[in-house]
C-alpha cells in the first residue's frame, strides 16, 4: 500500500523538529518590528515551495493578480524579517499585509510590504460564490468557471478594452469609465511582457483573466500602475504581484502619527489637503474622489512624505473626454460583480459626485484626531472652526473648498524646517513653496 502524501506541515512534523524549524524559518516574519535592511538578520534558508504557492495564492491562478515578482520570492530576494520565536509560532496566514525585506543583490535590503486585495476570509467566500454560480462543488476549478462566463468570452474576442467590457464591475475606478482611462489601463498594465499599446493583441488568455479578476476584486494595484508615484502621483510604487499578493513600497499608517508633535501633525495635515487638491485638479484632467475614507488609507514614508496607502476606494472621472454613463441597475451584473460585495450594491451616478466629497470625508473623519488639542490658543480654535466648515457636507462646494484653503494657510507656518522632514529638507530653507 502506498503511504498517503503529506502536506508541508505534516511532512515537517513527520521528519522531526529540525525539519520543522527549517520549514518555519524559511517563511518567517515579524509583526511588531519593522522590516530591517540588514541582510544579516535574514538567514538564507530554502523556503517550502508548496507552502509558498498556497500562502501566496498561486494555486488559484489565473484567478489572481499576477506572477511578475514570483521569482523574487522563490530566489529569497523577498523574505520575512523574523519568525515568531515564541513557542514555535507559525506565520498567521490571515493578515491583510506583511512587512518584508526586498533585495536586488543580497547585500542591501529595504523594507517593502506584501498585501492582499481582500482578506483571506473574503477570498474564500468569493471562491465559493464562483463555484456556486456554476452549481459546482466547493472544490471546483475557479479558473475554469470564470473562463466560461459570458463576460470573459467577450474579453477573449476583444482587441481593445472598452467601457462595455467593464460595465457592472463594482470598483469606483470603473463606475463611469472613459475610453482614455481604459486605454491607460491596458498601456500601463505591468503584468504583461510588452506594455505600451492600447490594444490587447499581446495579452494572452491568462493575462486577460488576471486583469479582469483584479479589476473585479480591487483596482488598487491597477491604480498604482497607471498613476505611478514616479510621475508625481501620491501613490506607493508598485513592485509586482505573485498570486493573490501585491508588493509595494512600505508606508506607516497615518493613525500611528495621531500622537505626533504639533509641527509634524501640521505637516501631515497640510500634505493631505495638498494631496486632495491634486486629485481634484491635475494636468491629465482626471477628477479623483473617495467613496469612503479611514485612517489606514493614508500612509507616510520614512522620509515624512504622505501618500495614499490604499486606493481601493478611489473613483476616477474623466473631465477631458467624459465618461460613459453607468448601466441601469441589474444590467451587466454577473459573478464578477459579486466577488467582494453584494450583487445589488448600487453606486451613485458620476454626475452626482460633488467637488467637495473627498474634503468632507477627510475633514470630518481623518484630520480631527490628528489636529485636536495640539496648538496654542487662538490657533487651535481657528483650526477647529475651519475643520468643522470643511467637514460639513451640507455646505455648498465653494464654501467647503474655501474652508480647506484657509486651513492650509493656517497650517503652513506651523510646520518646521528640519531633517525630520527629509522629503522637503533642506529645500525648505531656500524655497518659499515649502
Amino acid at each position: 500500500m502506498m503511504e498517503p502524501r503529506l502536506g508541508p506541515e505534516a511532512a515537517a512534523l513527520h521528519l522531526g523538529w529540525p525539519a520543522l524549524l527549517l520549514w518555519v524559518s524559511g517563511l518567517s516574519y515579524s509583526v511588531s518590528s519593522p522590516a530591517s535592511p540588514s541582510p544579516t538578520l535574514v538567514p538564507r534558508v530554502r523556503t517550502s515551495y508548496n507552502f509558498g504557492r498556497t500562502f501566496l495564492g498561486l494555486d488559484k491562478c489565473n484567478a489572481c493578480i499576477g506572477t511578475s515578482i514570483c521569482k523574487k520570492f522563490f530566489k529569497e530576494e523577498i523574505r520575512f524579517d523574523n519568525w515568531l520565536a515564541s513557542r514555535l509560532g507559525l506565520i498567521p496566514d490571515d493578515l491583510p499585509s506583511y512587512p518584508v525585506n526586498y533585495s536586488d543583490d543580497f547585500k542591501t535590503w529595504r523594507p517593502v510590504e506584501i498585501s492582499r486585495l481582500v482578506s483571506k476570509h473574503q477570498n474564500e467566500i468569493s471562491d465559493r460564490r464562483i463555484c456556486a454560480s456554476a452549481a459546482a462543488p466547493k472544490t471546483c476549478s475557479i479558473e475554469r468557471v470564470l473562463r466560461k462566463t459570458r463576460r470573459f468570452q467577450k474579453w477573449l474576442q476583444a482587441k481593445r478594452l472598452t467601457p462595455d467590457l467593464v460595465q457592472g464591475l463594482p470598483s469606483p475606478l470603473l463606475r463611469c469609465p472613459s475610453q482614455r482611462l481604459l486605454d491607460r489601463v491596458v498601456r500601463r498594465y505591468a503584468e504583461v511582457a510588452d506594455a505600451g499599446s492600447i490594444f490587447m493583441d499581446h495579452f494572452t488568455d491568462r493575462d486577460k483573466l488576471r486583469l479582469l479578476y483584479t479589476l473585479a476584486v480591487n483596482a488598487h494595484p491597477i491604480l498604482l500602475q497607471i498613476f505611478p508615484g514616479a510621475e508625481g502621483w501620491p501613490l506607493p510604487r508598485y513592485l509586482g504581484s505573485c498570486g493573490r499578493f501585491l508588493v509595494s513600497t512600505s508606508t506607516s499608517p497615518l493613525q500611528e502619527f495621531y500622537g505626533a508633535p504639533a509641527d509634524q501633525a501640521a505637516d501631515l495635515a497640510y500634505q493631505l489637503l495638498g494631496v486632495l487638491e491634486s486629485l481634484r485638479s491635475n494636468d491629465l484632467n482626471y477628477f479623483f474622489y473617495f467613496t469612503h475614507v479611514d485612517v489606514d488609507m493614508f500612509g507616510i514614508f520614512n522620509n515624512g512624505h504622505l501618500f495614499i496607502r490604499d486606493a481601493s476606494a478611489l473613483g476616477v472621472i474623466d473631465r477631458q473626454e467624459g465618461s460613459q454613463a453607468a448601466s441601469r441597475a441589474g444590467e451587466n451584473k454577473d459573478i464578477f460583480s459579486c466577488l467582494v460585495s453584494g450583487c445589488q450594491t448600487e453606486l451613485p451616478s458620476c454626475d452626482t459626485i460633488p467637488e467637495k466629497q473627498s474634503l468632507v470625508l477627510v475633514c470630518g473623519q481623518v484630520l480631527p484626531p490628528l489636529l485636536q488639542a495640539k496648538f496654542p490658543s487662538p490657533v487651535q480654535e481657528e483650526i477647529d472652526a475651519e475643520l468643522a466648515r470643511c467637514g460639513e457636507g451640507t455646505r455648498p462646494d465653494p464654501e467647503v473648498l474655501q474652508a480647506a484653503s484657509r486651513l492650509k494657510d493656517i497650517l503652513r507656518p506651523l510646520r518646521t524646517c528640519d531633517p525630520r522632514f527629509a522629503y522637503r529638507y533642506p529645500d525648505c530653507k531656500y524655497n518659499d513653496k515649502f
